[in-house]
């Protein structure tokens, strides 16, 4: 996936005006997809809803490239399929299924922002990025705004199985993963191309995974099927292709930074959805999440040659 950048462009007049709005949209796509986890587990395992998540989104992505003629080389093919098993795969279904096992939404976004950290601290000595002073105090804010935004959610939170909160660790890992391997190889081929391979491999591994547990059949109740519409538009096109469209225009850094609004951004999705509240710790943590992206995107990422 040719979405990488090996040294940063002097940005233009349009360049400053799209950036932040892609920045805006990655972080509400983003939170979308724990929202989604939470809707679709009211009525379905994670592997059935992942499972037809995949299988749409997947048919429709390979139907248009099949109708445009694209063409992905073998080794990107592999490239593409190794994201997609730990972009897609791993993390959704570690977010999916703590949600099905009693993990709150704002919790599931709370571990999932660690990611910044880890993703930040190895792209140092894995894709030579070097990262300012000014970067590394705005992520350490970030981390503190973080848990402050969401300290009330954990407190609160129902009982879950204590193995439960390692499937949202296990699915920011995972994604960190996938980040660091896209940068480090940088397979070809466009965005829809990208994104057709990684879902195809997620659909099968999902539909396996459903047949052989009994999950496969979806309920009937529009609620499921608007859950499943809601992942695939919201959260696979619009989540997952904004995050590449992000990474290729800045660096692991600046992207990784974005993901300290989601559980803030996540709490507001609840409250107006399912009419939870959002305290005054979560709206301090939300400044607080503010200024740290603002210290981590005004200074700038390069990459060395």
């Amino acid at each position: 996936m040719s979405l990488s950048t090996t040294a940063p462009r002097v940005p233009s007049r349009r360049t400053d005006l799209v950036t932040p709005l892609l920045a805006v949209g990655l972080v509400v796509m983003w939170s979308s997809g724990f929202v989604g986890a939470e809707l679709g587990t009211r009525y379905a395992s994670s592997t059935t809803l992942l499972a037809w998540r995949f299988l749409l989104v997947a048919a429709a992505l390979v139907a248009w490239c099949l109708w445009r003629g694209s063409r992905v080389r073998r080794r990107d093919l592999a490239l593409h399929a190794l994201v997609g098993l730990l972009a897609q795969a791993g993390f959704l279904y570690g977010v999916v299924a703590a949600a099905e096992h009693g993990v709150s939404a704002g919790t599931s976004a709370l571990v999932a922002a660690l990611q910044p950290m880890v993703a930040t601290a190895l792209a140092i000595p894995l894709l030579g990025e070097s990262v300012r002073g000014r970067q590394v105090l705005g992520l350490a804010v970030g981390l503190g705004g973080v848990g402050l935004a969401v300290g009330s959610d954990l407190l609160g939170a129902q009982a879950a199985p204590w193995w439960a909160y390692l499937l949202p660790l296990g699915a920011m890992l995972s994604l960190v993963t996938a980040t660091l391997v896209e940068r480090r190889t940088r397979p070809g081929g466009n965005l829809i191309e990208a994104l057709a391979v990684q879902c195809t491999v997620s659909a099968v591994l999902f539909m396996g995974l459903a047949s052989v547990t009994g999950t496969l059949a979806p309920p009937m109740e529009p609620g499921f099927w608007a859950a499943v519409l809601w992942v695939v538009v919201l959260s696979t096109l619009g989540g997952y292709g904004l995050y590449w469209v992000n990474l290729a225009r800045t660096g692991v850094a600046r992207v990784s930074a974005l993901l300290y609004l989601t559980p803030p951004t996540t709490m507001l999705w609840t409250w107006w959805m399912f009419g939870d509240p959002v305290g005054p710790g979560a709206l301090a943590g939300l400044g607080v999440c503010l200024m740290a992206v603002w210290l981590v995107r005004s200074g700038t990422a390069t990459m060395s040659a």
